[in-house]
């Protein structure tokens, strides 16, 4: 059966399994939560640290891009995964204590979700035994 004869929702199931989506969905919604924590307004008081502001919307832009990145580019999920991991660490100092501690918390999460992502390999794909394993089973008498 060819991706064009499957239903669309096979096809997104099968295009989701193939890339970290949760962990980049995580990333980008931790950046999207620090950006609006770093616009509040409360009464007269508007909050906003870092270098007048700049840090408040360069980190958030930055989360939400590498989250785009995660799920675009898999194969890069690692060194992403990695950068928004620090980044989210970093806005503690940068941006309102990291959103308020939920936008890092979100980034952070998303982040590791993404370096310990696998795609799934299907049962076809599966390595055959090693030599090493077949003479450990051969002498031992163990058959799988």
């Amino acid at each position: 059966m060819t991706s064009s004869d499957m239903p669309a929702r096979a096809r997104f199931h099968e295009w989701r399994r193939s890339r970290p989506l949760v962990g980049g969905l995580l990333v980008a919604l931790g950046g999207v939560e620090m950006f609006f924590s770093s616009q509040l307004d409360i009464g007269r008081l508007h909050i906003q640290l870092g270098i007048e502001g700049l840090q408040a919307t360069v980190i958030p832009v930055v989360l939400v891009l590498l989250g785009i990145l995660l799920i675009l580019m898999p194969a890069h999920r690692i060194f992403y995964g990695v950068i928004a991991l620090a980044v989210a660490v970093y806005s503690l100092v940068g941006v309102n204590l990291g959103g308020f501690l939920l936008g890092m918390l979100l980034s952070a999460v998303g982040g590791i979700i993404a370096v310990s992502w696998a795609p799934a390999r299907a049962e076809s794909d599966a390595a055959p035994p090693s030599r090493i394993e077949e003479a450990e089973n051969a002498s031992t008498g163990v058959e799988r």
